[in-house]
């Protein structure tokens, strides 16, 4: 099992360097010179027109007259060491930003996380255990609305509603547990019917299994079929969703967050691509990138616990 951790491990190495060569390489190749776009969000206002010496002077000040290569190795060096940098518009440490913003979109995943499962796992399995049933065919459609729905589009119609014609809850920002009301809704419901499909195709595959029909057969009623036979060997692909999901929401959910204006990973990722804030945008998508990784390699292993038939040998 080691040899499968440190092959996992330095693999997400290398996804990482390359993702943020990838995204240097972007950033300095979108419209507007770097420098002019730092003095606009940061100094002078987004409507201002930047002289041309204070440009010069940002631009000697970080040191983006360099050639791109150098100031990619310049900033991996510090990277490495643990420094990621310094924020051009928010002048602090781009760690220090990071952990800033990480308890809001921690707080907004892992509800919205349990959220999800708690809508999907009961109706996913209930669909299958009623197939083809009103129902089922209930669960199936709403499941296919809610992925078809784009989550920006779903949280502009919670706001309108919500918000704005009865007033229930915050329009956005962060005012107490009511913020986390919409958002939570939002992201949860697409989850719910990723999830809720996978469950239910799952769980009809389980159901046809020779040993779910030897239990049946020895007398057992269905809730204990499920709960102590069906339910764990189906539980394998719904936790690689789960935390693929987690993952990205942990990440900072862009859309949502800044549909919302949550002060979290997500926002602070659009806010700084907009400002061409290079430091804070590679140590979002650095932090992004490790999140991924390092719960993928966790979702890897716990396979083996949820089925012994999965082992890690070489």
């Amino acid at each position: 099992m080691w040899q499968f951790i440190i092959k996992r491990l330095m693999a997400t190495v290398l996804v990482i360097v390359a993702t943020s060569m990838l995204t240097f390489g972007i950033l300095n190749l979108t419209p507007g010179e770097t420098g002019a776009v730092i003095l606009k969000h940061a100094f002078i206002g987004i409507d201002e027109t930047p002289e041309k010496s204070s440009v010069t002077d940002i631009n000697k000040r970080y040191k983006l007259n360099d050639p791109l290569y150098k100031q990619y190795f310049s900033w991996s060096k510090e990277a490495i060491q643990g420094n990621l940098g310094t924020s051009y518009v928010y002048h602090m440490p781009v760690s220090e930003l990071l952990k800033s913003k990480l308890p809001a979109t921690a707080l907004l995943a892992g509800i919205s996380v349990m959220l999800s499962l708690l809508i999907a796992i009961p109706l996913g399995i209930l669909c299958a255990v009623k197939r083809n049933s009103i129902v089922d065919h209930i669960c199936r459609l709403g499941a296919l609305l809610s992925v078809s729905m784009p989550s920006f589009w779903l949280g502009l119609l919670l706001i309108i509603l919500f918000s704005l014609r009865l007033d229930l809850f915050p329009v956005a920002g962060y005012q107490g547990f009511s913020s986390l009301v919409l958002p939570c809704v939002t992201l949860s419901i697409s989850m719910a019917a990723v999830t809720l499909r996978i469950m239910r195709a799952k769980m009809l595959d389980v159901l046809n299994q020779d040993y779910i029909l030897t239990a049946r057969s020895k007398g057992l009623n269905g809730g204990k079929v499920i709960k102590r036979h069906a339910l764990r060997n189906t539980l394998s692909p719904v936790i690689t969703v789960v935390g693929l999901q987690f993952g990205h929401l942990l990440g900072g959910s862009v859309v949502v967050e800044t549909v919302f204006a949550w002060p979290g990973i997500g926002k602070l990722l659009v806010d700084s691509i907009l400002a061409k804030d290079i430091p804070v945008v590679l140590g979002c998508i650095l932090f992004i990138t490790a999140v991924y990784a390092v719960i993928n390699l966790l979702v890897d292993l716990s396979y083996a616990l949820l089925d012994p038939r999965i082992s890690y040998g070489r």
